[in-house]
């Protein structure tokens, strides 16, 4: 289990991750296909987590920066998205967290978003990295799939440089071989050990990147027990998609959670994550 203790990362003046108690989930669909669904998923997904007295970010992106298609769908865009966003925060009362993939992303989403987001391909892009440290917020940065765990202490080290310690882990899957990726449950382990909080992403972790010749696949039968083992361990966040019909999303549809099941899954995670953290 993981018992080191790690840095609290406030989020949005309501609650922190890296606490010893509730499970905090960063959750809702892939990419904001329209205001409509965002707010639907946004709701409905809060009524759970008060019901099940759970910390919850809404999570959705303005953009989807690294389509397998120049066709795929790729979102409203940023000034629409961070509109919709907005709507969230201010509907709902809830904190939420976003994608960035460049530089003048990160000051301009900041001014909505609690938590801004690294995608995982992004890791290592120096500028970006500083971008969204300078802005002070709170970051979740994915382990690239290329990327040994350790590896991460590089991306640590950009952030404190520049004076932010709001850093969040995420571990997402690492490459296995082609369209294929697999969870080296260890990594959540390594990663804890730079001192802050760990996220397991539980959707993207099932990916078959490209899996589909010009779209991603997944087998989303395998999120919730890869949800629990990661628990078992003691993760500080877990991160999922989550979707009205994911079977007729507009971007990773494979691996996404339908909306009606996410209740069941979250009441066996925190169970696991009750036992584990006592």
């Amino acid at each position: 289990m993981l018992v080191k203790d790690v840095k609290k990362i406030n989020i949005g003046g309501k609650f922190n991750i890296g606490e010893k108690n509730k499970l905090t989930l960063l959750a809702g669909p892939c990419v904001i296909e329209s205001e409509e669904l965002v707010m639907e998923v946004a709701g409905k997904i809060k009524e759970i987590c008060d019901r099940l007295n759970i910390n919850y970010v809404f999570k959705s992106s303005f953009d989807k920066a690294n389509r397998s298609s120049i066709y795929s769908y790729r979102g409203p865009g940023i000034e629409k998205g961070l509109q919709i966003l907005q709507k969230v925060k201010d509907t709902y009362n809830i904190p939420v967290v976003t994608d960035i993939h460049e530089v003048w992303h990160a000051e301009k989403a900041a001014e909505v978003v609690d938590i801004l987001q690294i995608p995982a391909f992004l890791c290592r892009q120096t500028d970006l990295l500083i971008a969204a440290a300078k802005t002070g917020k709170a970051v979740n940065i994915k382990k690239g799939q290329f990327l040994a765990p350790w590896d991460m202490k590089n991306v640590v080290k950009k952030f404190e440089e520049c004076g932010n310690e709001n850093i969040m882990l995420c571990e997402r899957g690492s490459s296995f071989g082609y369209n294929t990726l697999v969870v080296d449950m260890r990594s959540l382990l390594e990663m804890r050990e730079f001192g802050y909080p760990v996220v397991f992403d539980a959707t993207h972790s099932v990916q078959k990147p490209g899996g589909k010749g010009d779209t991603t696949g997944g087998d989303r039968q395998y999120v919730s027990p890869l949800m629990r083992a990661a628990l078992a361990i003691g993760v500080d966040a877990i991160f999922a998609e989550v979707h009205p019909d994911p079977d007729n999303a507009k971007s990773d549809g494979p691996n996404m959670l339908k909306l009606d099941e996410l209740e069941e899954i979250l009441k066996i995670a925190i169970e696991i994550n009750n036992v584990v953290k006592k």
